[in-house]
C-alpha cells in the first residue's frame, strides 16, 4: 500500500467501489463525468490517493501550473483520488483517475488492495465507447460481470473478447483473482459528435449505477445539461446534409432494432483503441 497515501481514515462498512479513468476507456468523457457527478451529488469527500510518481510519464500526462490567489504558482500533478460518501446508510467509494502509462499491475493492485483492506463488497468500473448510435435516442448501456451466472442474474453479458485491453480490463482481472466481485458498465457515444463531454452518456451511466445499487441520485442538474447539449448537437446536424442523412439512417436502424450489435465491454474498449490508432491518438479523453 506504499503507493497509496491517506489524508483521512473514514470508518467504512462493506463499501462498493465505483471507478472511472480518463483516457482510452472514456469516450466523450462520459465515464469520468458520471463519476464526478456522483462525487458531487453524494457529497463525497477525498480520503486517499495514488502517488502518480511511479505510474505516469509526465511528458505524456503533464502536470499543470496554476495561480493560487492570483500570485503563487502551484503545480497540480495527475490526480488519482479516492472519495467516500454515506448514501442511504450505505458506504460508497468513488475513484477518479487517469489511465497510467506504466506499471499497470502495480497500479491496479493498489486499488484492489485498498478495496480489500476496507472490506469492499464489489468493484464497479465505468467506461464509454464510440459507436454508430444516434444522439437522439436513449443511450445504450451494456455491462459485463465476473461469471456467466452473475451476468445472467444481473441481466448483463459476459465477455468473449480476446485482444488488447485497457486499465479497466487489468483492474477487473486483478479484482476477480483477488476474490472481489466486479461489474462493468459502458455507455455508447455517437462517433460523429464533436469532442468534449457527452452529458447524455454520462447521465445514462449515473442512472445505471443508481439503479444497480438501489440508491437515489438527483439528476436534475445533469438533465438540464443534457437538454442544452441535445439542442446544440441537433443544430449542428441540421446544418450538414450529409451528417443529417447519416443520423436519420441511424435513427431508422435503432427504431427497427437493426442497428449495430453492441459487443461486450472488453470488445468495446478494443474498438476505441482502433479508432484512436486510425486517428493518430488525437482524441483527448476518448
Amino acid at each position: 500500500m506504499s503507493d497509496v497515501f491517506f489524508t483521512d481514515r473514514p470508518d467504512l462498512s462493506e463499501p462498493v467501489f465505483v471507478t472511472a479513468f480518463q483516457g482510452w476507456n472514456d469516450a466523450g468523457e462520459a465515464a469520468t463525468a458520471a463519476c464526478s457527478f456522483l462525487v458531487d451529488s453524494w457529497g463525497a469527500e477525498p480520503f486517499a490517493g495514488v502517488d502518480p510518481e511511479e505510474f505516469f510519464d509526465f511528458q505524456v500526462a503533464r502536470p499543470v501550473v496554476r495561480l493560487e490567489d492570483g500570485i503563487s504558482r502551484v503545480i497540480e500533478w495527475p490526480r488519482c483520488t479516492f472519495h467516500h460518501a454515506r448514501v442511504e446508510e450505505r458506504d460508497v467509494v468513488l475513484f477518479l483517475g487517469i489511465e497510467p502509462n506504466v506499471r499497470w499491475r502495480t497500479f491496479g493492485s493498489a486499488i484492489v488492495d485498498l478495496a480489500q483492506e476496507v472490506g469492499a463488497s464489489r468493484l464497479i468500473t465505468l467506461g464509454a465507447f464510440l459507436a454508430d448510435v444516434p444522439h437522439s435516442r436513449p443511450v445504450p448501456v451494456v455491462g459485463s460481470a465476473s461469471t456467466p451466472e452473475e451476468a445472467e442474474e444481473l441481466g448483463l453479458m459476459t465477455s468473449r473478447y480476446e485482444g488488447p485491453t485497457g486499465i479497466v480490463g487489468v483492474l477487473h482481472d486483478l479484482s476477480n483473482r483477488g476474490g472481489l466481485p466486479s461489474v462493468s458498465f459502458w455507455a455508447a457515444v455517437p462517433h460523429y459528435v464533436p469532442a468534449g463531454v457527452n452529458p447524455r452518456a454520462a447521465l445514462a451511466l449515473v442512472e445505471r449505477v443508481g439503479s444497480f445499487l438501489g440508491l437515489d441520485v438527483d439528476t436534475a442538474e445533469l438533465s438540464q445539461a443534457v437538454s442544452s447539449w441535445d439542442r446544440r448537437v441537433t443544430e449542428l446536424v441540421s446544418e450538414n446534409e450529409v451528417l443529417a442523412e447519416h443520423v436519420r439512417r441511424l435513427e431508422e436502424a435503432a427504431a427497427r432494432g437493426t442497428g449495430p450489435a453492441v459487443p461486450s465491454a472488453e470488445s468495446l474498449a478494443a474498438e476505441v483503441e482502433q479508432f484512436l490508432r486510425e486517428h493518430g491518438g488525437g482524441l483527448e479523453g476518448g
